[in-house]
């Protein structure tokens, strides 16, 4: 079996992946000399079938594993014998000038979701890391994804950063959000009840932890993992984002009532309502949705902020949203009507990432449900020096309270990934704040009908593309008729893209009914074909 290192780390069917485990807990320790930090190991295959698992790497930062790595993990993954591992191993300790003299230390903070098969790949993980002198792993037990990454990120600010230290900077920054909420006196939308299917994963066992020490929330968790349900089977953010339909465990009961859906390992959230006249389907309120709540909301604080003009320290932060081509047409032009400066990036979590740290505040979201709010260090300074300014001259004001808010919004979120756990905390928080209920949140814009479809080619990389995913440069002449079938289309919209797993071309299209989005992904499929399919070649 040939593996690759993608956004996702290596993911396979867990029979075949103790001796990968193995070697990428030796590649975690290579990675904790290298950089002189804590590093993060987690075993989980996120949103797949419980048979499967993973493997991935937290950098000191808690993002992903530098990409100028992936070639070497690749390398080590697939080395077909000990001899070549080790040399490959020498190899790149030499080129990378990696202290292998036993006296610097190297520090591995490991993780599992609640898959059966965790157990031993840790095991496998642990026997890796310990096969490098002076490497020490810590097994932090049972975690989502987003807290390891939360618990190394931390670590290397020289910060608490045990599970119980996570879960007090939640609840403390959600409380302190929760007591600034401006009094409407009666005229408060938000019904109490959230429903949140847990995908019957990790996720739902650390809400329940959460709705214990919080009497704020009226939460009810169903697919929490102990019902006897299995792991991303008919639930979860995964399902419930692409298929439209409820998970398992709700129905007609629930129409009408506010219900969000963690994914398997909780890193990615989605919220939907059951329609009262058909109880199957749902109105999904995804990952576009969220980050134009969140754009509301935070370009509000700052509006408030730049209201002082008293103030000697007054500074503009930029605030900018990220998305990819995927992103349905409509939330880009809410989010520009904003006056947002909305970029784009290519599809995969770490160009977003990037893309969002050029910001004072950079919101990034895929309409899967994955995404986070990345503060500068440099705004975070200037805000701490704000508070402190107006609590000696304006103590209670509203800029200072929105000074409070961003502050707390930057405590409450998980700067390192998106996590599901501290993203709902905080649509919670706003949506409470702005009054709305979820039907109001809704209805912030329409998303225009789409259809994505995949074509079978004989060479995927013969397609080459620029400008954030959005344009064809190769095979010459595509992009063109791209172009003349899009215009046909109200609102139409259509790219291309070679998948990073399979040889095949996706097609996105999006238009102003479901008829034409379908008649144009169809017509741009028959482009790919005619240019590139098998017939072609």
């Amino acid at each position: 079996v040939k593996l690759s290192y993608g956004t996702a780390g290596f993911r396979a069917d867990a029979s075949i992946l103790q001796s990968t485990v193995y070697r990428v807990g030796i590649l975690a320790a290579l990675r904790s000399l290298k950089t002189q930090c804590v590093i993060g190991l987690m075993i989980t295959a996120s949103h797949n079938k419980v048979t499967d698992n993973g493997v991935k790497i937290a950098d000191p930062s808690g993002g992903m594993l530098s990409q100028d790595w992936e070639p070497f993990s690749d390398q080590l993954a697939n080395a077909p014998d000990p001899q070549s591992l080790v040399s490959l191993i020498e190899e790149f300790v030499k080129k990378e000038k990696i202290p292998f003299n036993g006296k610097h230390p190297a520090e591995i903070l490991l993780g599992r979701d609640t898959r059966p098969s965790g157990e031993s790949l840790l095991e496998a993980a642990k026997q890796g890391i310990s096969a490098v002198v002076g490497a020490v792993a810590h097994d932090m037990g049972i975690l989502t994804t987003p807290q390891l990454h939360w618990m190394v990120r931390a670590r290397n600010k020289g910060l608490k950063a045990t599970e119980s230290d996570y879960f007090e900077q939640l609840l403390s920054s959600f409380r302190c959000l929760m007591n600034l909420i401006p009094d409407r006196g009666t005229s408060n939308e938000t019904e109490d009840k959230l429903i949140v299917d847990g995908a019957n994963g990790v996720g739902g066992e650390k809400l329940e932890v959460i709705k214990e020490k919080l009497n704020e929330l009226d939460i009810e968790v169903r697919n929490s993992g102990k019902e006897g349900g299995v792991l991303n089977e008919g639930v979860g953010a995964d399902f419930v984002q692409k298929e439209k339909v409820v998970p398992h465990g709700f129905g007609s009961n629930h129409a009408g009532i506010r219900c969000a859906s963690l994914d398997g390992d909780a890193d990615r959230l989605v919220y939907f309502l059951v329609p009262p006249n058909n109880c199957s389907k749902i109105d999904l309120v995804d990952g576009d949705k969220i980050l134009s709540l969140f754009a509301v909301f935070i370009k509000e604080q700052l509006s408030i902020l730049e209201e002082d003009t008293k103030g000697s320290n007054n500074y503009k932060a930029r605030l900018g949203a990220v998305q990819t081509a995927y992103a349905n047409g409509a939330s880009t032009y809410y989010l520009r009507h904003l006056g947002l400066e909305v970029a784009l990036a290519p599809t995969g979590v770490k160009f977003l990432h990037e893309k969002a740290a050029q910001y004072d505040i950079g919101i990034y979201f895929e309409a899967n449900g994955h995404g986070t709010i990345l503060f500068s260090e440099h705004f975070l300074s200037w805000l701490e020096d704000k508070n402190q300014e107006l609590s000696s001259t304006h103590e209670g004001s509203e800029q200072q309270k929105a000074a409070l808010r961003l502050l707390a919004v930057s405590k409450l979120i998980n700067q390192a990934v998106g996590d599901a756990l501290s993203g709902l905390l905080l649509v919670e928080t706003i949506l409470r704040h702005m009054g709305w209920s979820i039907h109001q949140w809704n209805a912030l814009y329409q998303d225009l009908p789409s259809r994505q479809l995949k074509v079978k080619v004989g060479d995927r990389t013969a397609v080459v593309t620029a400008n954030a995913e959005t344009v064809a440069v190769k095979p010459p002449g595509i992009q063109e008729a791209i172009n003349v079938e899009t215009a046909k289309y109200r609102n139409g919209r259509s790219f291309i893209r070679p998948s990073g797993t399979e040889d095949v071309v996706r097609v996105y299209a999006e238009a102003s009914t479901q008829e034409a989005a379908d008649k144009l992904a169809n017509s741009v499929a028959e482009l790919v074909d005619r240019f590139l399919g098998f017939r072609s070649s």
